[in-house]
């Protein structure tokens, strides 16, 4: 079971917005004017379209990524306080994530952009990391579009006996990785939490979608449609 952070579990975009800042000014020199849809893609994605929208000096490669990376994990970590202030975690979520844990067999991680310590801090910061198995999860801190994240997060469980090839389900508020979710082999169910419309989650490929996370039960009927799903095929 996957799901993404940003806008499906919680809200902290104000202060990912100061991180990018902070750090994009550190690593290139130039202040990070205009941004770019974070729906469904990772921090190195980003960083490269933030460079080629702001137009700055330099030609961005592995190396100014990877400094990049580590200026956003440091300017994150001094913002952690700010986190339960100027973010909010999503109705439901918490119950949720229970919810979906007492099914049988049942194994929780994420599937984020952002690098593995700032989407640890995100769920620390509202008590959702102990519904979680974030060390078989997939990060934005390596430079793959999110449909390999879920590939790699479905290769190495299965290869520890966690799950079964064909059972994996990602729940996302989002376009972009309903597609990835596809192509990664995993069944999409979204979730109206964020400004995507049904007809546009629906047109992406999720069969199912849920209104929002406050119905634990409709969240662990969703998730059980979907692996039987995927077993009928």
């Amino acid at each position: 079971m996957l799901w993404n952070i940003d806008l499906t579990l919680l809200d902290v975009g104000q202060v990912m917005r100061a991180a990018y800042a902070e750090a994009f000014e550190k690593v290139t020199g130039e202040p990070l004017v205009y941004l770019t849809s974070t729906a469904g893609r990772t921090d190195s994605e980003m960083f490269f379209e933030f460079c080629a929208r702001n137009y700055v000096d330099i030609e961005p490669d592995v190396d100014t990524l990877a400094q990049f990376l580590t200026a956003l994990e440091a300017a994150f970590e001094t913002r952690t306080g700010e986190l339960a202030a100027k973010g909010r975690v999503m109705p439901g979520a918490a119950a949720s994530l229970a919810a979906v844990a007492s099914l049988p067999g049942a194994v929780q991680t994420v599937v984020s952009g952002s690098p593995r310590t700032v989407a640890t801090a995100k769920l620390v910061a509202f008590g959702l990391d102990s519904y979680l198995n974030l060390a078989i999860g997939g990060y934005g801190s390596v430079n793959y579009p999110k449909s390999t994240l879920i590939q790699s997060i479905r290769l190495h469980a299965a290869e520890g006996g966690m799950i079964p090839d064909s059972s994996t389900v990602l729940i996302t508020d989002n376009v972009p990785d309903v597609r990835a979710a596809l192509i990664g082999g995993a069944v999409p169910v979204g979730v109206l939490n964020g400004p995507t419309t049904e007809g546009r989650l629906r047109d992406a490929g999720a069969q199912v979608i849920l209104p929002d996370l406050t119905d634990p039960r409709a969240v662990m009927t969703a998730v059980q449609q979907a692996t039987d799903s995927t077993t009928a095929r």
